[in-house]
């Protein structure tokens, strides 16, 4: 009878460690060839090309001169009691512009109080010592949501501060914007949410980000790195929960995958476990946002 093993976070059932090896491979090319850019994994490798993270806002920014100065992925923001935040992607363009853009797949990650919050963190993490509050640049906290969230039925929406009084702009500079990435009509916008859906590059609009998404999932370098990042992920989530029991850290594993934007079929297939088993994991109890 083969022993059950842990090896690169996948439980495996087999005495090989090379047809282990193997098993693995081809389970993470079946779940690299699903991933899109609204997956949180691959859109971290997508934006590591910066003229991926530029396009993206020319096309939101509806702005063709806008050119990208600056950019860190996965920032880690504290507030001043040290909680800390993972940021996907703060960028600056070249009319001094920040920018924090978030891809969230779940309606839960992407509530007003979290763009509010996102807001105060740029601001507490922009300013060096030495400067003070009127030097902060125009702020854009950019929401790219899987679903209407807002429920205006509106491609994208802008929310700015107003004097209640008078009705007036407040020019504080800090703009929250949404985008609905269910709609994908025959507009630059649409064809933008279409392609970020999109997981096979013959079939996007954008050669920028087509390009990109072929260099990961069609070139041996690419492919290389995903695998490697996918093992590293699963991993991490199996380590986490080692000391709480195989089950119970099957249990946690899938439900973090699930709130990172991982579809069922591909965590069924990162932790060997069936789909209806993943779902009744991840609807036992609500999954609340980092």
């Amino acid at each position: 009878m083969l022993s059950p093993f842990i090896h690169g976070g996948i439980f495996l059932y087999d005495n090989s460690y090379i047809l282990a090896a193997c098993q693995q491979r081809e389970t993470y090319l079946s779940i690299l060839k699903d991933l899109t850019i609204m997956d949180d994994i691959f859109m971290r490798n997508v934006l590591k090309d910066s003229a991926c993270t530029e396009y993206i806002l020319k096309v939101i920014m509806d702005q063709d001169n806008l050119k990208l100065k600056d950019q860190i992925l996965q920032a880690d923001y504290k507030n001043l009691q040290g909680r800390s935040s993972i940021l996907d992607c703060i960028a600056l363009d070249n009319f001094g512009r920040k920018y924090n853009i978030e891809f969230q797949n779940a309606d839960s990650g992407a509530s007003l109080k979290r763009a509010r919050y996102h807001g105060s963190l740029v601001d507490a993490n922009t300013l060096e010592t030495g400067q003070v509050p009127n030097e902060l640049p125009d702020t854009y906290i950019i929401f790219i949501t899987t679903n209407d969230t807002l429920g205006f039925n509106l491609p994208i929406c802008h929310i700015n501060r107003t004097f209640a009084e008078t009705g007036q702009s407040c020019p504080d500079q800090l703009h929250i914007i949404y985008v609905n990435s269910s709609v994908q009509d025959d507009t630059a916008l649409g064809r933008l949410m279409h392609d970020l859906h999109c997981p096979n590059s013959q079939d996007m609009y954008s050669k920028i980000l087509a390009r990109r998404v072929k260099e990961l999932k069609e070139t041996q370098e690419g492919v290389d790195t995903m695998c490697d990042k996918l093992n590293e992920l699963i991993a991490e989530e199996r380590n986490e929960g080692e000391k709480r029991g195989i089950l119970h850290t099957q249990k946690e594993t899938a439900k973090n995958l699930q709130h990172m934007g991982m579809a069922l079929e591909q965590i069924s297939l990162a932790l060997n476990v069936s789909v209806q088993m993943i779902q009744e994991w991840v609807s036992a109890d609500h999954i609340p946002a980092n």
